[in-house]
């Protein structure tokens, strides 16, 4: 299945970010994150085992106790059930791949 990115389906989960869904499946989804300078992603957990990609940016990311700084070409795993968030230091673009798909988003 084709997914073209002028139609994903896009959403603002909090002030500053902008979701795309790029592609999906039963088993994975692929998504967009796009955060202004100063926005955060509050701390939540899920199911979903997360991987992060950075793609532009600089993002604080708190996770499992843990504070850290990811940079351009960083990347991260997030374990399912483990609490995290995001602060955007500059304006920065994320790619995350979840697994199983998160029917949430859709």
């Amino acid at each position: 299945m084709v997914f073209k990115y002028k139609a994903a389906k896009i959403s603002k989960p909090a002030a500053g970010i902008t979701r795309r869904i790029l592609a999906h499946c039963p088993e994975v989804m692929l998504t967009e994150h796009m955060l202004e300078k100063g926005a955060i992603l509050p701390e939540h957990e899920h199911p979903h085992v997360q991987l992060v990609y950075l793609v532009s940016g600089e993002l604080l990311v708190e996770m499992d106790g843990q504070q850290f700084t990811l940079r351009e070409g960083d990347s991260l795993s997030i374990p399912s059930h483990i609490s995290h968030k995001a602060s955007a230091l500059v304006k920065s673009v994320a790619l995350d791949i979840f697994a199983p798909r998160r029917d949430d988003y859709l």
